[in-house]
């Protein structure tokens, strides 16, 4: 089998269940965004050592390829059997954002991103991750999206944010406190 097929050359993609879109229609971008945020993830993955974090990064992008399956679905067209999302699925961002919160210093304000190339490369995944957020709940208004999609995503900015915080204090790195300035 090819990778090309020449019949998107026009402007449009096929989606699972054989309905054809334009390229940039609402549900493109929404999954688009998510495969987008698997690769910065895998980039993040690529970057840390911790074997721990290193597992529950895999998990994640399992997930994440889940999730961005079953936004491509056409259901009303598809045959195919995809996975799930679970609330347990939730749940596991939520024990393991517990337990790097355990080890952290409760904030006082928020934090500027940056201070090492690891922890700048998670703020920007959690940005994108944010991104799809906001794109998956823009298609949520065209056809009803699992909540535990939006729940998901939600919880994995702030898995980025945590692990980001977690990874500045394993790396001895200086977390930088936002201090408005009004003058």
């Amino acid at each position: 089998m090819k990778i090309y097929t020449k019949k998107g050359d026009k402007g449009s993609t096929q989606i699972i269940g054989g309905t054809r879109v334009a390229k940039h229609h609402v549900k493109i971008e929404a999954y688009g965004t998510v495969d987008e945020l698997n690769a910065y993830v895998g980039l993040i993955r690529d970057l840390i050592s911790n074997e721990k974090y290193i597992e529950e990064i895999v998990e994640i992008q399992d997930r994440l390829f889940t999730i961005g399956s079953l936004l491509a679905e056409d259901k009303k067209h598809s045959n195919m059997k995809l996975p799930p999302l679970n609330e347990s699925d939730i749940e596991y961002l939520e024990k393991s954002i517990d337990c790097m919160e355990l080890e952290l210093e409760p904030m006082k304000s928020f934090v500027l991103p940056g201070g090492n190339s690891i922890v700048s490369t998670i703020h920007i995944g959690r940005t994108v991750c944010r991104r799809a957020e906001r794109k998956v709940s823009l298609l949520n208004e065209v056809e009803t999206v699992d909540k535990r999609i939006l729940a998901y995503l939600n919880r994995l900015s702030d898995y980025l944010f945590v692990l980001s915080r977690k990874i500045t204090k394993e790396l001895k790195v200086k977390e930088t406190p936002w201090q408005p300035k009004f003058d």
